[in-house]
């Protein structure tokens, strides 16, 4: 493809709007967990991750309606493949995950998560990131870890953390590193809207067809406040989310962008205080402002444009 000539105002302008869509993604996943304990008393984690990308689907049907996919082959091999890892795979293990666990430490491996990204996009998609790109990375990282530590957890006695609970949302956040990067690879040529809505319907019918063989259908009969946190769950914390970290990426490359992620564990937080009755300490707001100067000094620091010039070349 042919270089295209991109003043460096119109190039900040393209990242900054890529950032924004970026962070509000992260702040939206930040209400999955939320949701997800509210659906879960009333049903599996299967189910509810089944009613989840349904109701999302909803939310995409009307891109399906009226944007044809307009991919080749190889490009079909790659949205399923990202649709297996990104949906049934990633999310099946990740709410397996939360529901031997609690909500703090899911977010606690959360914040794992953008290291875990940059070092894969480094590995595949060789973006470069400098010292101080790693060092702020690391300090969003131990920011999210002071958020889930400055918290204190009054459930039941049986809603324990465990090992095993938060290992596989780790593991499930390792699988998303692939679902990411293959996604990425096809925002080169097509639109984000026909990336999202394709890949997450494919997702959900390999999702639906393993949860109705092995977990029977989900129940019908649920109270009016599961059915909104599905809602929700669906609406805003996967169809909404999805759209616009995939947008993002067609502006910002994926190690930068990997650390609004950590939006999540800051708004799974405030969910807690401000809905579950959670405490958060000093060391809880340290952890925030952590976070919230290491995505300052990643994205307004000198020559952090740089690559961004590239990618949209």
């Amino acid at each position: 493809m042919p270089s295209v000539s991109i003043s460096p105002t119109h190039s900040r302008s393209h990242a900054a709007l890529g950032y924004a869509a970026c962070a509000l993604a992260g702040s939206l996943w930040g209400t999955g967990f939320y949701f997800g304990k509210i659906a879960m008393r009333e049903m599996s984690s299967a189910h509810m991750v089944l009613y989840r990308f349904l109701f999302a689907c909803i939310g995409l049907a009307p891109v399906l309606l009226l944007r044809r996919p307009g991919l080749n082959a190889r490009e079909w091999r790659i949205l399923l493949g990202a649709a297996f890892l990104g949906v049934p795979l990633q999310f099946l293990l990740q709410f397996a995950g939360l529901a031997r666990t609690t909500v703090s430490h899911a977010a606690l491996m959360v914040g794992t998560l953008p290291v875990v990204l940059a070092v894969g996009a480094g590995i595949f998609a060789h973006e470069r990131l400098d010292r101080i790109g790693w060092a702020a990375l690391a300090a969003s990282t131990t920011g999210a870890a002071l958020i889930a530590l400055g918290g204190s957890h009054r459930g039941s006695p049986g809603d324990a953390p465990s090992l095993a609970g938060d290992m596989l949302v780790v593991v499930s956040l390792m699988i998303s590193l692939g679902w990411i990067l293959m996604n990425q690879r096809l925002l080169r040529d097509h639109s984000p809207l026909v990336v999202t809505a394709y890949g997450l319907s494919a997702g959900t019918i390999m999702l639906a067809a393993w949860v109705f063989s092995v977990d029977g259908p989900p129940p019908i009969h649920i109270s009016m406040t599961a059915w909104g946190a599905l809602a929700a769950s669906g609406l805003l914390g996967t169809a909404s989310t999805t759209l616009l970290w995939n947008w993002g990426l067609t502006r910002v490359p994926a190690s930068r962008a990997g650390v609004f992620l950590n939006m999540e564990p800051i708004i799974g937080s405030l969910l807690g205080v401000g809905l579950l009755g959670e405490h958060l300490g000093p060391v809880a707001w340290m952890g925030g402002a952590m976070i919230v100067g290491a995505a300052v000094t990643l994205t307004s620091r000198p020559g952090s444009h740089v690559e961004e010039e590239r990618l949209l070349a």
